[in-house]
């Protein structure tokens, strides 16, 4: 996460989603950006502190907490769920990036999560971006050993800056 955001020009938008403690805004904030993060949990959010942008919010509710906003960076780490892709994904700007890593599956044999409704296919993190308009600047699957074993997939893709990184969803 740290490569891609230090990638971004000062002053940039950043978007933590489901951010829990919120460690991807101020890793952001850290580096000049403009961060805000959303979570459904206030008490994780709570703790920021000034300079970050927060939102409570349920990811997965009825209604989706953001209208024509778009951001320079979306960065999720750890959180899967399908049925939102395409709205995540169209957060990013024309230009922007999306940096995103979660739980692949084999994962079960390190520990949680171990339900297949969390764990990614081979290769769907990569699928999922390129059908959602966005061009894959670098993609990894694989085990990890830090801080505790881990199957995750990583991706980062980018919008493209001109009209045709605009895709309506519907």
């Amino acid at each position: 996460m740290r490569r891609w955001l230090a990638a971004l020009p000062a002053g940039a938008s950043v978007l933590d989603f489901a951010a829990g403690s919120g460690r991807h805004a101020l890793e952001a904030r850290r580096l000049g950006l403009r961060a805000t993060a959303i979570d459904r949990d206030a008490a994780g959010l709570a703790g920021l502190g000034e300079g970050i942008a927060t939102r409570v919010a349920d990811l997965e509710g009825d209604q989706w907490p953001f209208g024509p906003e778009r951001f320079d960076a979306v960065v999720v780490a750890n959180y899967l769920f399908r049925a939102r892709f395409a709205l995540l994904a169209a957060l990013v700007a024309p230009g922007g990036l999306l940096v995103y890593e979660t739980f692949a599956q084999g994962n079960e044999r390190y520990g949680k999560p171990s339900n297949p409704a969390f764990l990614l296919a081979p290769g769907e993190l990569l699928q999922r971006c390129r059908s959602a308009g966005l061009a894959v600047l670098a993609y990894e699957h694989g085990l990890l050993d830090q801080p505790r074993p881990a199957v995750v997939q990583r991706v980062c893709a980018t919008r493209a800056a001109g009209p045709e990184g605009l895709r309506v969803l519907g």
